[in-house]
This record gives C-alpha cells, structure tokens and sequence, in this order.
C-alpha cells in the first residue's frame, strides 16, 4: 500500500509554516457570528507529519533525538521539530485541542478521532512520482484512503448524521510541495520549470476536489517558503558566503502565484467550499532577512550540530554536543527545519488581509506580528 517518495538533505521538510510567535495564555478570541469548528483535520509531508511515519517501515523518520526535546515529556514523537509543529498550534488557536495526533498511533480513543487527527507524511510530496521516488511515505491519495477509512470508523461509533456534520463542518490544513521542487532539481530530469510548476499544481487542484468530494468545505493550503534560503541549500548551492539560491527562490514564487490563482478559480466551481490560500514566502524572507525584529540571532543555519548540513537522521544523538544551547535564537532547528519557537499556525500569513493579531508578549519587546486569518478561515466553514 505504501509508495516511495523523496528524502534528501533539501527536502525534509515542506515549509507550510505559520511565522508568527505563539503564546498558549493568549488563545484567539472569535467573533459572535463564528464558531470554533468541531475538528481539524492534516495532510502534507514532514512539516505536519506528527509521527504516521512511526507505524510503517521508512528511513524517513524523527522518533529519536533531538527531535521532540522540547516536546511535552522531551519524547520524540516523530515530529520533524524540537516541539510541537504547526498543525498542532492550528488546533489550539481554533480551541480545538492541544495536539493533532497521527492517525496511525494504535492508541488513538474515538474521543481523538472525533476532534481530528493529522494523516500527513513526511517525505511526501502532490505529484504521484514524487511520493515513490526514494523512501517509503503516505502518498496524498493514500492519506485520502485512510481519512475514507477514518470515516467509515466515525460512522459506526456515532452515526453517519454526527458524521457527516464533523466532516462538511471542521477545518482542513495541507500542508505539502518542497519535496516536488526537491526531485526537480536532485533528478534533472525536467528543464522546463514552468511546465513542471503546473504539473504540480494541477495535482493540488485534484487532491482539493477529492477532498471536497469527501464532505470537505474548509480547506487551507499553505504555499511555498523561499526554499533557497534554507540553511541546506545555502550551503550546497549558495557558494561561499552562503547566499540565498535565487533559481530555487523562484521556482517557489512560480509556482505560489499558479497555486493561489488555482484556488481563486477553483472556489467557485465548489459549491459552498472555503478555500484560503496561506502565504508563506515574503513574510519567512522577512524573518531571514531580519531575524534580530523577530526575536531570531541567527537565521542562516540550524541549531543542530554545526547547522550547515545536518537534518532528519544526521541531526541525532550524536550531534547533540555540537549543538547550539538556546534553540530559541536560532529561526531553525536543524538545515532544512525551524524549531518550534518559530511555528505558531499556518494560518497568519496572506498579505491581503488587513485583521491583525498582535500577541502582547512579543509586542512589548519590539516584535513585529504578523497577521492571522483566523477570521477568514471561519467565515466560511459553517456555510
């Protein structure tokens, strides 16, 4: 049932990041005419995986340390970061619940399932040939498989009506696309980027359908980081001062610019659907670039060993003495993850929207917010 995907030193992670600074005393207050929604629900690749990778045989995994030292417990859950991911602080600033877990984990009660669990992968990827390339992961369709199973699951504990109201009513987070760009450039085996950026994005918009198929009408889609600027690749490719790979920065804004115009077109073909587009790259550059107004020392490498190279199973036990002390002042955890101080929801980042959260922790200091579209997710997901 498992196919192979992408796993290499650039692409570990899929970067649908929320950049804005979280504070669990200061959950997100909504307006009278909304409603928390009843459950959220992941798919992507590492960057929400919170532990699938765990229950099936893969070298594509974060179950040891120093992943999870920061996690409640210091336990390596399989998340790809020191603490919690941004799938986890989606559900807390929807009321939802503290943690989104795997829905593989054997341990799962209905009370779990009833409130949403998270069926991303890491090392996946929206293109089929990307999710069989190297390593063993949850394709999307196969993710899909198992929330139809999920469904069948919830039905015979609460009865299809409880059922299909959890689905058409929750929120919907994915969270994938970094490891597409990956097999673009490790395989060589495209030339035309424009041609590839469609691909990509066509199978975006058939996993969407799919997905509102299934009862789905909530559904945020985080778009792409400045993948050239990630700590890996500056090392690889960025020469010798380690400047940010402007081809890979470009391919990532080609294909942000097809995805969001996918979605605006695609909205009103899906009869009472929400779609909400999450921009991610100008405000994690504006982070990179500024680190020092975020709160951030360092933002050009990892904390992890020497912060160059090291990801996935290279970031690991033995790293650990040549690791950074504070992981809080580096933006990443390892060359291709940031740490958990720096995920808060994927949700803040669309540079249309003029509702701002300012989190009054950071304020006071001198850090800058970012924006929350909280507000225009919920808008829609009773409708």
């Amino acid at each position: 049932m498992l196919s192979s995907t992408i796993v290499n030193i650039f692409s570990i992670v899929s970067w649908c990041l929320v950049l804005i600074f979280h504070n669990r005393s200061n959950a997100l207050i909504l307006p009278d005419n909304e409603t928390a929604p009843p459950a959220v629900f992941i798919f992507g690749d590492s960057v929400v995986d919170a532990g699938n990778n765990n229950h099936f045989f893969t070298t594509c995994r974060s179950n040891f340390p120093p992943y999870g030292r920061m996690f409640p417990g210091k336990v390596a859950t399989g998340r790809f970061s020191d603490g919690m991911l941004p799938s986890d602080f989606f559900a807390q600033e929807f009321g939802v619940k503290t943690i989104v877990p795997a829905y593989l984990n054997p341990s799962l009660t209905i009370d779990d399932l009833l409130t949403g669990v998270n069926f991303a992968s890491a090392c996946s990827g929206y293109t089929p040939e990307t999710s069989a390339y190297k390593y063993p992961a949850l394709s999307l369709d196969l993710q899909l498989e198992l929330f139809r199973e999920y469904i069948e699951k919830v039905k015979a504990a609460v009865g299809e009506q409880r059922t299909s109201d959890i689905i058409s009513q929750s929120v919907y987070f994915i969270c994938t696309g970094n490891n597409d760009f990956s097999m673009f450039y490790d395989t060589k085996k495209y030339t035309n980027t424009s041609a590839y950026t469609d691909s990509i994005v066509s199978y975006a918009s058939g996993f969407l359908n799919k997905l509102y198929s299934m009862g789905a009408r909530t559904v945020a889609v985080g778009g792409a980081p400045p993948s050239g600027c990630l700590p890996w690749p500056r090392t690889d490719r960025g020469g010798f001062f380690r400047t940010c790979v402007q081809d890979m920065n470009q391919l990532s804004i080609d294909f942000n610019l097809k995805l969001q115009s996918m979605m605006t077109t695609l909205q009103p073909q899906l009869q009472g659907s929400k779609l909400v587009y999450l921009d991610v790259y100008y405000q994690l550059l504006d982070v990179i670039q500024n680190p020092h107004e975020y709160g951030f020392e360092v933002s050009d490498r990892g904390c992890c060993g020497t912060g160059l190279f090291e990801e996935g199973p290279l970031c690991n036990i033995l790293s650990m003495p040549y690791s950074c002390k504070n992981s809080s002042a580096y933006t990443y955890n390892n060359s291709v993850c940031v740490g958990r101080f720096f995920y808060v929801i994927s949700t803040a980042m669309s540079s249309n929207l003029g509702l701002g959260f300012r989190n009054p922790k950071f304020a006071d200091e001198g850090f800058k917010p970012f924006d929350l579209d909280f507000h225009r997710i919920l808008a829609g997901h009773t409708q």
